[in-house]
């Protein structure tokens, strides 16, 4: 059975990504965890840490409902706001197959301005599926 790790913050509720569950799902029998780094929001000039926290927390609560409603087993958990110390944290207390990385397009997306996907695949040796989202459709007007 294949264990997928997700990392995934604004594009959790994306089409592109629940696409790609809904492949993994189809090869075979498989479970995921969700780490959603509590990055900090670009909407203010300054930003609260326990707000970046209780962002993370609705948007893990969302993508696990809609993980299982694909029929996924999951889990998951709000991690650090860098992103490769949050994958690196899951890593630490489990192990995975394979690593799910969804990041908003260049141009706008932090994580690839660092890389992000380059890095995680380097750093630990997994293989890693880069999905390129827009921001959550949920999140629209909100």
């Amino acid at each position: 059975m294949n264990r997928y790790l997700v990392i995934a913050n604004q594009t959790l509720g994306a089409d592109q990504l629940y696409d790609k569950v809904r492949a993994c799902l189809a090869a075979g029998a498989c479970t995921f965890h969700i780490v959603v780094p509590a990055t900090p929001s670009t909407d203010n000039l300054t930003w609260v840490e326990e707000e970046a926290w209780a962002i993370a927390h609705e948007r893990l609560d969302r993508a696990l409902a809609w993980f299982r409603e694909l029929g996924a087993a999951v889990d998951g958990e709000v991690g650090d706001a860098n992103p490769l110390l949050a994958i690196s944290d899951a890593l630490r207390g489990d192990e995975f197959d394979h690593i799910i990385l969804s990041t908003l397009p260049a141009g706008i997306s932090r994580w690839l301005k660092m890389d992000l996907p380059s890095r995680v695949s380097a750093t630990f040796g997994l293989p890693v599926s880069h999905i390129i989202s827009e921001p959550d459709r949920h999140e629209a007007g909100s």
